[in-house]
């Protein structure tokens, strides 16, 4: 295989810190010969650990995407919304992209970028690293081989974490539908992805329910400022605490997100007056905390899913039910249980899971990508899989929203 150059627009702390860091693992096999990121101090750290000359460094990616093909392909790692235009400026250039999800907030925008991919013969991947992980990847195994019969339920649910919420949804770049994505898209359209995989049949129609109930001012307890460093009376007994919350997890990735400096020093001033130094009842979130999504497929297997904030783990669960038996599985633990009906007899399973970058799925999902486009051959994103399970999240906000049955293929051509 040749060697694959990429050029990464956004080097926040996916781009720039997560699947950036294949090429610096794997400098045979992937480059990154240019990067477009508005932060100067993380564009200049970008460039620096990647080797990237001034004159490839850039503040947009309209300037980069302006010059002449560089690369074989683009990572575009920025927000939700700014995925769209990049993605299709790089495929009209000639690029293959790996993007990051949610491919787009928009149905219109989400359609397009699938057929633009096809209209140019270009691999268009999304980010669904779940598929590449140890725990799914064993699943989806284990149906094909037929050992629970015919699949007929399916029950998932991902615990976000009280911690993980507070971070990314309350405080964080993903607090706000209207800047960012419905928290049922930008979060759990890995999930949605999942459950479409392992049912192995498009969806024919999905309800919801949800709502923000906790992460609200009238929750607020008596006196609490709006920045934690403001004196506020209940630092004792406040889980969220904003200096003991990043404090003690210097070491952690969500630190990087307060400051790119990560001593103490930096990540109090960061605090003060930052984002994650508000008070988590304070913010101008809009995302729910938690929410229930009940979808039918059209071979008949219905699924139910359920996210949630008020978890201490970040984890997900399952359990798939069939004709002949059933499994139980816990993605984070590693462990699959597989119960026979007949002969009541069960089995244990125990993956090893990596502790980081989704127990490995990161990683391996870039390997398979760098192969994609070094030797031409499918992976297991394809666009056109990932625009279904992206229109299902939409369309299970929208049943949210209006509380109503929403059929997808409906929704789909609505207004298209």
């Amino acid at each position: 295989m040749k060697k694959v150059t990429s050029i990464v627009i956004g080097a926040g702390l996916r781009g720039g810190h997560v699947y950036s860091q294949y090429a610096l693992d794997h400098p045979d096999e992937f480059q990154v010969v240019a990067v477009a990121e508005p932060d100067k101090e993380r564009r200049e750290s970008f460039a620096k650990r990647h080797n990237i000359p001034e004159e490839l460094c850039f503040e947009s990616y309209e300037e980069l995407l302006g010059k002449e093909k560089l690369a074989d392909c683009a990572m575009i790692c920025t927000m939700d919304r700014m995925h769209y235009e990049p993605t299709i400026m790089a495929l009209k250039k000639g690029y293959h992209v790996l993007c990051e999800k949610p491919m787009s907030p928009d149905k219109k925008e989400i359609i397009e970028m699938g057929e633009m991919a096809k209209k140019y013969d270009r691999i268009l991947s999304v980010c669904h690293v779940l598929r590449y992980s140890p725990f799914f990847s064993k699943l989806k195994e284990l149906l094909e081989e037929g050992k629970i019969g015919r699949l007929m339920t399916i029950q998932h649910m991902e615990e976000v974490g009280y911690w993980h919420q507070a971070h990314s949804f309350v405080r964080g770049n993903w607090r706000n539908a209207e800047e960012s994505s419905p928290m049922i898209l930008q979060k759990c359209c890995h999930d949605m992805d999942i459950m479409l995989w392992l049912a192995d049949s498009k969806c024919e129609s999905l309800s919801s329910f949800g709502e923000l109930s906790y992460f609200t001012e009238e929750n607020a307890p008596e006196g609490a400022p709006a920045y934690c460093l403001d004196g506020c009376p209940h630092r004792d007994e406040c889980a969220f605490y904003a200096p003991r919350f990043y404090l003690e997890n210097l070491d952690g990735y969500l630190v990087r997100a307060v400051t790119d400096q990560t001593d103490p020093e930096h990540v109090l001033e960061a605090l003060k007056k930052g984002p994650y130094g508000r008070c988590v009842f304070h913010c101008d979130n809009t995302v729910v905390d938690h929410q229930s999504v009940d979808i039918k497929f059209e071979n008949q297997v219905t699924a139910s899913f359920l996210m949630t904030a008020f978890t201490d783990q970040c984890a997900r669960r399952i359990r798939l039910m069939g004709t002949k038996g059933e499994i139980k599985g816990d993605m984070d633990a590693g462990t699959i249980e597989i119960r026979d009906f007949v002969s009541g007899n069960l089995e244990t399973i125990e993956l090893h899971t990596p502790a980081n970058g989704h127990n490995g799925s990161d990683m391996s999902m870039m390997h398979d990508f760098v192969r994609m486009v070094g030797e031409g051959r499918k992976g297991k994103t394809d666009a056109a899989v990932s625009v279904e399970s992206h229109l299902m999240a939409l369309a299970a906000e929208e049943a949210r929203i209006t509380g109503q049955v929403v059929n997808l293929r409906g929704f789909a051509n609505e207004n298209k």
